[in-house]
């Protein structure tokens, strides 16, 4: 599995802005990917040192059109901590 098909996307939401100074990001990752290969993913796409990975896993909303019903896709979120000496990632310092 590559690197690129562990991160899906990043997650800019209010929580995820407020990590931002402390060198905690949020990424949207595949199912079956462990801490491990988060960690070895974020390191090789940004460059930069991760300190922990703590994930979960976040289960479907049921959403509802006239009679038919049926869920929104699991996902899972990591949130990724870097280490002190670690640079920051240039793609969330341009939203702060």
């Amino acid at each position: 599995m590559f690197a690129e098909d562990i991160i899906i996307k990043p997650v800019l939401t209010e929580k995820g802005y407020d990590g931002i100074a402390d060198k905690k990001y949020t990424f949207i990752v595949k199912k079956d990917a462990n801490k491990t290969e988060i960690k070895l993913a974020v390191e090789k796409i940004f460059g930069v040192k991760v300190a922990s990975v703590n994930t979960v896993t976040c289960k479907g909303k049921l959403k509802r059109m006239g009679r038919n019903q049926g869920y929104t896709p699991d996902r899972k979120k990591a949130i990724v901590t870097l280490k002190a000496d670690s640079k920051s990632i240039e793609f969330f310092d341009s939203l702060t």
